[in-house]
């Protein structure tokens, strides 16, 4: 194996052990599309560096050193730092949880959530990767990028997360212009069942999009009678971060 394809090799590992873990050699080689002898190869050379270790069922997972690596790229581009303060006081102000994340490919990675007091509350853990359409944050997101960008995403595959999930291009084009209108985007369980969310685009010093917010909970709470004012916190929230980052009004 080159040595280019075996890095290629054991990323695509190491991500498929993140998602699944903790997961059997068998399961991963399915999930890879590789020879087990090859995955297995791998995962002994990802043990040996410290980053996967197996349990007693042969069943292997992530060490704390993908974590403290994956930690350091949390806020490589400085968002997190300025948007924390802010963030604060969004999830203070409304009552829920707050989430902010960040674009990777066709997707957002989540950066940062504030938890509600709530014992019923909206979820996702670090590092969750959000679909832009079927989400507040994905959508609001999409609404900052350029006409041609919202094109080029929406060309390509829009898989349901719920039974409410938009994935019709013509009505996501419909919802992204009444984001772009209103200046916050609108997500009743298009995500996950149960959990509306409002969002907000939150942009860099160019005026293009570097992230997004939102403003979720149950649906017992986050109702309409409460998207207009949630929604207006969120923009307000958005703007100081981009403001803060450079962004000019």
């Amino acid at each position: 194996m080159a040595p280019t394809n075996s890095v290629v090799t054991a990323v695509r590992v190491l991500e498929a052990v993140g998602e699944r873990q903790p997961v059997g050699l068998s399961d991963l080689a399915r999930a890879v599309a590789l020879p087990k002898s090859t995955v297995q190869r791998t995962l002994r050379t990802l043990a040996e560096v410290g980053w996967c270790v197996t349990d007693d069922t042969a069943r292997w997972r992530l060490t704390y050193r993908a974590f403290a690596v994956g930690n350091q790229a949390r806020d490589a581009g400085g968002l997190r730092a300025v948007a924390v303060p802010v963030l604060h006081e969004l999830q203070l102000a409304t009552g829920e949880t707050v989430h902010l994340a960040a674009p990777d490919g066709r997707e957002l990675v989540l950066l940062e959530r504030l938890d509600t007091a709530h014992r019923l509350r909206a979820f996702l853990p670090l590092g969750h990767r959000i679909p832009l359409h079927a989400s507040a944050t994905g959508q609001a997101y999409l609404a900052a990028c350029t006409p041609a960008e919202v094109d080029a995403y929406l060309a390509g595959p829009l898989e349901p997360s719920t039974r409410h999930t938009v994935v019709d291009p013509d009505l996501l084009r419909a919802r992204i212009a009444e984001v772009r209108e209103r200046g916050w985007s609108v997500n009743p369980e298009g995500l996950s069942d149960g959990i509306a969310a409002v969002g907000a685009p939150v942009l860099g010093p160019d005026g293009r999009p570097v992230g997004a917010l939102s403003v979720s909970g149950p649906t017992v709470r986050m109702s309409e009678e409460v998207f207009d004012d949630h929604g207006r916190a969120a923009a307000d929230a958005a703007r100081r971060i981009s403001r803060d980052l450079g962004a000019r009004p």
